[in-house]
């Protein structure tokens, strides 16, 4: 679907008010479009800011608030591929103009990286006309480790080539949320369970109070089976109804989540996700009808069989001795 070179490096990025590690990226921003949204990240300036020989950078938010720049400001970088002289091999740096900000709303990404023209990496990094890779976008991502294995099949007989996906460079991250998610699933099973065992109480509480009622049926006729399906659509229905609520309230909630937590966040000065220690900066939701089918479906189920034996106490209530202790 579309490809872009980038070269990488490491350097260190000094300014007036401190100094720390930084990667590098050099970018060809009319390519970049190809591979990524990345200019609508740009929350201050715009990628095609980054023109050759211009030396511009754009950094991520938090790098530029822990450095105390600002757009406008200038400041050093140092690389370790460093320049011969007479008093030794020293560091090489140059001075960059901070051209914007930019917010990926990854802590990795966003306190650690500075982009710049790739002209201008190749240049400060003497790495002539070579890049570092080239990034390539396909139609459906899911297809990447597949994509990966037919390029590496294919350029194994050129040379030597690396070829990675996404699903290998955060091969870890992934496998920690599925992991949640499974863990998450339990979790809410037991949920449900519980409030299964809610609806027995409920169940055994009713038959309980209502035991003269039900000896008062049963003498005008009503038989067990009919006394076993009043309390099992009495449970199905408390069943039913919550879950119903539940649902839409967990499918509201899912729909707005980046607008609630936000609020809540500004409401109470609080904040749910901290970038340097879960690497992201907001609650992402994807709503998948097959989990919520699931989910309501499990409820359901336990509701109706939570009602069985409050039902078959129910019914099975002898007449005679309901009406003795009433």
């Amino acid at each position: 679907k579309g490809s872009a070179p980038y070269v990488d490096g490491q350097g260190m990025l000094v300014s007036e008010y401190g100094s720390q590690g930084i990667m590098l990226r050099g970018i060809s921003w009319n390519l970049e479009a190809n591979v990524d949204d990345l200019d609508k990240k740009v929350k201050i300036g715009h990628l095609s800011d980054l023109k050759p020989n211009t030396f511009n950078i754009i950094l991520g938010i938090d790098a530029a608030k822990q450095l105390g720049v600002v757009v406008g400001d200038k400041v050093n970088i140092l690389i370790p591929q460093g320049s011969y002289t007479p008093a030794g091999t020293l560091p090489r740096m140059r001075q960059f103009n901070v051209a914007g900000i930019f917010e990926i709303g990854m802590y990795e990404y966003d306190s650690g990286m500075a982009l710049m023209n790739l002209e201008d990496a190749q240049k400060f990094l003497q790495m002539n006309d070579a890049v570092s890779g080239v990034r390539v976008k396909i139609n459906d991502f899911f297809l990447a480790p597949t994509v990966a294995e037919k390029l590496s099949n294919k350029l194994s007989k050129l040379g030597v080539f690396y070829v990675s996906d996404w699903t290998r460079k955060h091969a870890n991250f992934f496998s920690a949320v599925q992991m949640e998610k499974r863990v998450m699933f339990i979790i809410l099973m037991l949920i449900i369970a519980v409030a299964a065992f809610n609806i027995v109480s409920t169940l055994v509480m009713a038959v309980t109070d209502k035991r003269s009622d039900i000896a008062i049926l049963r003498t005008y006729g009503a038989t067990p089976k009919s006394i076993l399906y009043i309390f099992i659509i009495q449970g199905s229905l408390i069943g039913i109804i919550g879950t119903a609520t539940g649902v839409f309230l967990g499918v509201a909630t899912a729909l707005n989540i980046q607008t609630i937590v936000p609020f809540i966040e500004h409401l109470f000065n609080v904040q749910f996700l901290s970038k340097d220690i879960y690497y992201i900066s907001e609650v992402p939701s994807k709503l998948l009808l097959s989990d919520v089918n699931a989910i309501a479906s499990i409820s359901i189920l336990l509701s109706v069989v939570a009602t069985i034996y409050p039902s078959i106490k129910a019914s099975n209530a002898s007449p005679a001795e309901s009406l003795k202790h009433d």
